[in-house]
């Protein structure tokens, strides 16, 4: 897993709105990785279509929180705490929060969230919605950040939700449930883990509770849809894409010696050689990690995102062209997924390999800009080539999306003076210095 240590917002006009409404930016870590997010999108997408949404639209990600929560700030993404998701017990619980939070969306309340704060026809305008991980300078695995851009009264404006909309959300999330052939049991069971929770003073309760009010009516009303949609065969697609979620997730967050004791209890083995990889990795145990990871490609040999959990562990190692080919091998198999592409374009530029590189990063670029770690690499290469004025408006875009405006303008002024006027890039550079010399006023 490849975390991205990166601030960001959105977008750069959404670092500007915050500016504008003098919202301090609170800082939560997004976990990101090709594989994981390849399998939330398999977990959610039929529950997302049962509601009427896209799956290539609206983004499911996870944030780096022990806590238990799950929230949506848009229209284009639901968050979901990685503490929540090691707490939960199969894919349909998954499925009935990521049912539940898409009710939310579905139904308007977002749009109502937005109605009630000043200037909101402002902040939907300019984009105030957290639909991907964005964008600053990032190494190692630290987590990518998402910068809110809101506090206090104004982030319970967006992420509180009244008891009636919460009803609303359960039965029209369970209504959803239920057409994409799937329990909505899932959800009941997910709220009886914060029932009575209501109970317990506000610093012992999980942000779940405070940001969702649970009663017992609700749960009693979701028990009766239940009970009326009846019984409904898991599904084992998306039973075994939760397990290498959570397992990857685990392996990543706990301590290696945890994931190594409890390996014998994966049911699936390409999972179990996966997060065996991942633990020996983190404890420098190289060759280890490689044969691990390969007992995993040779179960899924057309699974690109192992390939690229490989080539990360050949790149973090320093066998640059090692990584390169393997990342290549895992492009073949994902072309169009960006993490991948950003993974395959920083190694081939540790190898040297710089304009093949940069025509990787573009393309990522192209397909998720707010990814920091690619951004930073794209510079970079575009540094390498003597294309300096590229290197400073990607510099320029990364520091803005990071909210470090005043930086954001130095390179964008720079990339001004040397872009020629009026073109694409010219024109992306303008964007970000006015926005700069609006964010300074």
């Amino acid at each position: 897993m490849r975390f991205h240590l990166i601030r960001l917002v959105p977008s750069i006009a959404a670092v500007l709105c915050a500016a504008l409404l003098a919202l301090p930016a609170q800082a939560a870590g997004l976990l990101r990785d090709a594989d994981m997010e390849h399998a939330l999108t398999r977990i959610a997408a039929p529950v997302l279509r049962a509601a009427g949404l896209s799956p290539a639209r609206v983004k499911v990600l996870v944030v780096d929180d022990n806590t238990l929560n799950a929230f949506v700030v848009s229209n284009d993404a639901i968050f979901i705490h990685a503490g929540l998701i090691n707490r939960l017990e199969n894919a349909a619980m998954l499925q009935g929060i990521i049912a539940h939070e898409a009710a939310h969306i579905v139904n308007g309340h977002i749009v109502r969230r937005l109605g009630n704060i000043n200037n909101a026809r402002t902040i939907s305008g300019l984009g105030l919605a957290l639909a991907a991980a964005a964008a600053a300078a990032g190494n190692g695995r630290a987590a990518a950040g998402i910068a809110l851009g809101t506090a206090g009264s104004a982030q319970g404006a967006f992420r509180g939700h009244t008891r009636e909309e919460e009803s609303s959300a359960d039965q029209s999330g369970a209504r959803f449930m239920a057409a994409a052939g799937v329990s909505p049991q899932g959800l009941l069971d997910t709220l009886e883990i914060f029932a009575g929770q209501e109970a317990l003073s506000v610093g012992r309760q999980d942000p779940y509770v405070l940001t969702h009010p649970l009663s017992r009516d609700r749960i009693r009303a979701l028990a009766g849809r239940v009970a009326a949609t009846g019984p409904l065969p898991p599904d084992p697609t998306a039973d075994y894409w939760f397990a290498r979620l959570q397992g990857k997730i685990s392996a990543q967050t706990r301590a290696p010696s945890w994931t190594l004791r409890r390996l014998s209890s994966e049911p699936y083995a390409d999972v179990r050689a996966l997060r065996e990889a991942i633990a020996e990795h983190r404890n420098s145990r190289t060759q280890a990690a490689l044969a691990a990871i390969d007992r995993a490609i040779a179960l899924r040999p057309e699974d690109g995102f192992l390939r690229a959990e490989k080539g990360l562990i050949l790149l973090e190692t320093r066998n640059f062209e090692a990584a390169a080919a393997t990342y290549a091998g895992a492009v073949a198999r994902a072309p169009d997924d960006p993490l991948v592409l950003s993974g395959y374009g920083r190694a081939l530029l540790a190898s040297g390999q710089v304009s093949a590189a940069l025509d990787v990063l573009e393309k990522s670029r192209r397909q998720d800009f707010r990814d920091g770690s690619m951004l930073r690499d794209l510079a970079t290469a575009y540094g390498r080539l003597g294309q300096n004025g590229m290197a400073s408006l990607v510099t320029a875009e990364r520091f803005a999306l990071s909210g470090r405006m005043e930086d954001a303008g130095i390179h964008a002024r720079r990339a001004t003076g040397l872009l020629d006027e009026g073109s694409g890039p010219w024109q992306r550079a303008q964007d970000v210095l006015i926005a700069s010399e609006r964010a300074a006023k």
